[in-house]
């Protein structure tokens, strides 16, 4: 053996220790070190073929995640000046192509279903919170069943039936909850908005939608419960299934619970039990309680519960972050506040002082109070991103920035196709100062707020029967607030009658006050929008004092 050969052997032993461990630390530092070069370097080699361009990001696999994640909307507006409306992103692995603008909106929300599966894209969040069978667990015929039997509990008979619950609940939670009661000595609170908001959300839902025995059933036990199903709604369980989180743990345990809940009111529907006051109720349960699929197979208890759990969460998130940042706006904004007061005072103050309440054919012939809530969710809309998981090859018109005339990009299977009606809302291509809050904007009947309504609701946009209904496609209207396409949410109707309720009673009976210095600045790290910590003050009117 040659003296080289044995030199490791001759070494000390501290030395050969030292050696060992620069070797793994060079492989621990190096490797990763190595990896970015290579990613790095790939960037700046020619992309494949028709592909969209990629937004440069340092570390594989990560990609533009903590870029994205922090603000959705300031990451979309830079790639779009850099790019144009069609780019793609590393997120966590997975290649998501964003196209944006109106056209971009109508690529993947007016899709085909052979080409893009809202299904494969949110299951695996949605399945484990609403439950088997129903939403994004089954075939897209049966989710557009579903939609048509919701329908059934959103009649104008039921929606006339809701609107004096809703008011009911909303008097009920301010005299009680928050102690500004017309004969209470409390004159003012001050509330973190979108706490108290989504309470309020949830009483006056499951009081009209799901039926007395569900709210009361709204104790502090039944709330924990919700609040644990709730939290199964985090970014994480989109990117990655059933992590054994404690979070998760939590979430599973309270939907069996819930659903077991559910269960056994439907059951003592089911065999004739009355309710202790003898009176039958337009509510949900009683909606899709016989209703049947194509096939004639009925739906089960199990299918009507987790559809009673999607629909109370689905709209319980989306409805609070919309009446906070309403509220918000006006507190903000005292001109329109005063508007808004004035326009109750027209059309709802009696003779003697008192208020008419209002109704569901209230909710069509208040134009200030339309043009707030419309401007809210122009602003601030619920969800900044929609994705579509890519089944087949997609090739993407010209008029989405393609390289050339005679050339189109191709969006692959596997991807991700993302859309964000929320970057058409608050285009300065579109909006005259698109981030000033300014309901008026909705009041011009030749302005661009009334186009967009046309494209959305209007006969300028083409007519389509997705199973559920014949609805306008929407699908290229820069406002789409209640999402376009088959999969256009069912309960806008009712959305804006719990929201004009809520909102008329709070104007009428009380000033409003944001705490704040600043506007609260939005929440980007929860699924749903929502203001990060607004504070404002509810003062009693000097009339209720």
């Amino acid at each position: 053996m040659s003296v080289i050969a044995q030199l490791p052997a001759l070494l000390p032993d501290w030395v050969r220790t030292m050696s060992t461990t620069y070797l793994v630390l060079s492989a621990v530092v190096g490797l990763p070190a190595l990896a970015i070069l290579l990613n790095v370097a790939r960037q700046f080699l020619p992309q494949g073929k028709n592909a969209p361009p990629l937004v440069f990001h340092i570390i594989p696999w990560f990609g533009s995640a903590a870029d994205y994640g922090q603000d959705p909307y300031a990451f979309l507006f830079r790639n779009r000046d850099k790019y144009g409306d069609l780019f793609e992103f590393v997120l966590l692995g997975r290649r998501v192509t964003v196209a944006l603008g109106p056209k971009g909106n109508n690529l993947s929300l007016g899709g085909k279903i052979s080409q893009v599966s809202a299904e494969e894209a949110y299951t695996h969040l949605t399945t484990p919170v609403f439950g088997k069978g129903v939403v994004y667990d089954c075939p897209n015929e049966m989710l557009m069943q579903q939609k048509k039997f919701i329908k059934h509990g959103l009649t104008t008979e039921a929606l006339q039936s809701y609107a004096p619950l809703m008011s009911a609940e909303t008097e009920h939670f301010f005299a009680h909850e928050l102690d500004l009661s017309s004969g209470s000595s409390t004159s003012s609170k001050t509330v973190e908005v979108f706490h108290a908001m989504s309470e309020l959300i949830i009483l006056t839902a499951s009081r009209s939608l799901q039926g007395k025995e569900v709210r009361n059933a709204l104790d502090s036990k039944f709330a924990k419960l919700f609040w644990d199903l709730d939290a199964g709604f985090i970014p994480v369980n989109f990117m990655f299934t059933n992590l054994p989180l404690p979070v998760n743990v939590r979430r599973d345990k309270a939907h069996k619970q819930i659903s077991e809940f559910y269960r056994n009111i439907i059951q003592k529907r089911r065999t004739g039990e009355k309710r202790a006051d003898g009176q039958d109720e337009h509510d949900m349960i009683t909606a899709l309680t016989g209703c049947q699929y194509k096939t004639g197979v009925e739906l089960t208890d199990s299918d009507i519960a987790h559809m009673m759990i999607a629909i109370l969460m689905a709209g319980q998130h989306t409805s609070s972050a919309t009446s906070s940042w309403t509220l918000l706006n006006l507190a903000h904004r005292p001109d329109v506040y005063e508007e808004l007061y004035n326009e109750h005072v027209k059309l709802f103050r009696n003779a003697d002082g008192s208020w008419r309440e209002v109704t569901y054919e209230d909710t069509k012939t208040m134009p200030i109070m339309d043009a707030c809530i419309r401007e809210t969710l122009r602003m601030h809309a619920p969800i900044h991103s929609i994705y579509r998981k890519v089944l087949s090859a997609i090739p993407v018109p010209s008029s989405l920035s393609a390289p050339s005339e005679t050339e189109s990009y191709i969006i692959p299977a596997n991807n991700f196709l993302m859309a964000a009606p929320g970057v058409s809302a608050m285009d300065p291509k579109i909006w005259d100062q698109p981030k000033n809050w300014n309901p008026h904007r909705w009041l011009d009947e030749k302005g661009v707020g009334a186009a967009a309504l046309e494209n959305y609701y209007g006969t300028s946009g083409e007519q389509v029967d997705y199973g559920f209904g014949q609805v306008s496609k929407g699908t290229e209207s820069p406002y789409q607030p209640f999402g376009a396409g088959r999969h256009r949410c069912v309960g806008e109707s009712y959305a804006y009658l719990q929201l004009s309720v809520i909102l008329s009673y709070v104007v009428r009976n009380f000033t409003l006050k944001m705490e704040n210095k600043e506007f609260p600045s939005p929440n980007y790290q929860t699924m749903i929008v929502i203001p990060l910590k607004g504070m404002v003050t509810f003062t009693k009117r000097q009339a209720e004092v």
